[in-house]
Parts: C-alpha cells; sequence; structure tokens
C-alpha cells in the first residue's frame, strides 16, 4: 500500500507545518495551494512537498483535484488545520504494513480543538469523516457545503483521531460563519427547494442552541460549550435570513458564492 497525503491549503503558513510533519510517514506528501498570498507554498516546498497551484474551486472540488493529481491510489485527506496524532498514525501504518484489507476506506474520528481546549461534546465530536480511502473506489461528492467521500465498497473504522484546529478566535468564528457557512448552507438550502420565512427566523434558532447546549452536551464543554452552542443558533438564525433573502429574489446565489475567507477555514 502507497499512500499520499493530499493536503488542501490557502494562505496558512501559520498551520501547514504541523500538518505536513504529522504525514511525515506517508510515500508522498501533495500541498493543493488556492494560490496564497503568504509563504504557504514556499514552506511547503522546503518541507519536501510537491506542491500544486490550483485556483479555488470549492471544497469538494479543490479536494478532489488533489486526489486526482496524487501518485498513489490510496488518499489520506487533510486539511491545513488539521492533524494525524500518533495513534492514528500507527493504525494507519499497520494497514500500510499489512499483506491486503478487507476495507476499500476507513472513517476517522475528528476532534476539534476551540481556544486550545479539545471539543468533546456540542455535536463536535466524534465528527467522524471518511479520511483514508482507496481512490479506486472512492471520491468526493460535489456538495458546496460539508462535503464528504462517497465510498464504493466495505467501510472501515479507525479510532485514533485526527485534530481538527478550525477556529483560532472568536471574531475568526463569526467570520466564518458569517461570510462562508451560513451563505453556503442557505443557498444548498434554497437549491434544494426550502423556502424562508418569519417562523424558520424566529424559531430554529433557539432549537439548534437547546439541541446542542442539552441534548447533545454542550453544557459538560463548560464557557466554550456555550460560545459554540450560540454560535450554531447565531449560524442558524443567518442561514435562514439569507434564505429569506433568496426566496424573495433580494439576493442571488452568485452573489453569495466566492472564495472563502483564508485566515482560517473550517471544513
Amino acid at each position: 500500500m502507497k499512500i499520499s497525503a493530499v493536503i488542501i491549503a490557502g494562505n496558512e503558513e501559520a498551520k501547514i507545518r504541523g500538518a505536513i510533519d504529522s504525514v511525515s510517514f506517508a510515500d508522498e506528501i501533495l500541498v493543493v495551494d488556492s494560490e496564497s498570498t503568504d509563504k504557504t507554498a514556499t514552506i511547503a516546498a522546503e518541507l519536501g512537498a510537491r506542491v500544486v497551484i490550483q485556483p479555488w474551486l470549492g471544497f469538494s472540488k479543490q479536494k478532489q483535484f488533489g486526489v486526482d493529481a496524487a501518485e498513489h491510489d490510496w488518499i489520506l485527506s487533510l486539511d491545513a488545520d488539521e492533524r494525524v496524532t500518533p495513534a492514528l498514525r500507527s493504525e494507519i501504518e499497520a494497514l500500510r504494513s499489512s499483506s491486503s484489507s478487507d476495507f476499500v476506506a476507513f472513517s476517522i474520528p475528528r476532534l476539534s480543538f476551540y481556544h486550545g481546549r479539545p471539543v468533546n461534546h456540542c455535536g463536535w465530536y466524534p465528527d467522524r469523516q471518511t479520511r483514508f480511502f482507496d481512490r479506486r473506489h472512492a471520491a468526493w461528492n460535489q456538495r458546496p457545503i460539508h462535503e464528504s467521500v462517497e465510498v464504493q465498497g466495505p467501510l472501515g473504522l479507525l479510532h485514533g483521531d485526527l485534530q481538527h484546529f478550525s477556529v483560532d478566535s472568536a471574531s475568526h468564528h463569526h467570520r466564518m460563519i458569517g461570510e462562508r457557512y451560513a451563505p453556503m448552507a442557505a443557498i444548498a438550502a434554497f437549491h434544494s427547494g426550502a423556502r424562508g420565512s418569519l417562523a424558520r427566523i424566529a424559531v430554529t434558532p433557539a432549537v439548534t442552541f437547546l439541541r446542542d447546549y442539552l441534548l447533545k452536551g454542550g453544557i459538560a464543554d463548560g464557557l466554550v460549550g456555550f460560545i459554540i452552542c450560540w454560535f450554531a443558533a447565531h449560524h442558524a438564525f443567518l442561514k435562514n435570513v439569507i434564505l429569506w433573502e433568496l426566496s424573495n429574489g433580494l439576493v442571488l446565489p452568485e452573489d453569495l458564492q466566492s472564495q472563502p475567507t483564508r485566515t482560517k477555514p473550517q471544513s
């Protein structure tokens, strides 16, 4: 089993080294850089990665571009803000050294950090992601938000965490929601036939907060859990306001579609 670690990045000079170092065991490290204006591509190349410059296509298409450009069939897919833990690395290396595998892809638990603290509740963990797969049997879907890998064949489970350092600060979290996730979610809902309404705008945020804070255990994460759940409610509010705008022709989908803020993306 030969492994290509594929990392998408854009203006991630502060984090790209950690991502590359965590996959140093791979047979190839490929960084797909979306025309960074900082030193991301330079740092990646200095660390021995093969760097391909590709203008931003959207999350799923950018990741699939990297899959198609890789040298090997087994793909370990990361964002620049993610890290393979030693436990996960050991599992992957054990698979690589085995003579065969019963699976064509593997689901990995992802542990996100907020202000340096691991978030174990709020619906954020285990947040399983299919990130290690044979590209002959799997590919990224074309969803514009919350993209995932679609697998044709048996899916195995790994247990070591993929760490995710997605949010740098509350202000950054706020920008991510306002500039990327809420507009993208609203567009996806609009194209699926949903329409905005006063009921959606008024009720959904409260339901979202109570679900994540109480039913999904956000209260157990202390103040960080409260902040995360409050932002989830804000996301629901803004998404439905934008959906109402789209429904009434006040904005157009193409007005909202642009390359995400690259100060620190979350996938």
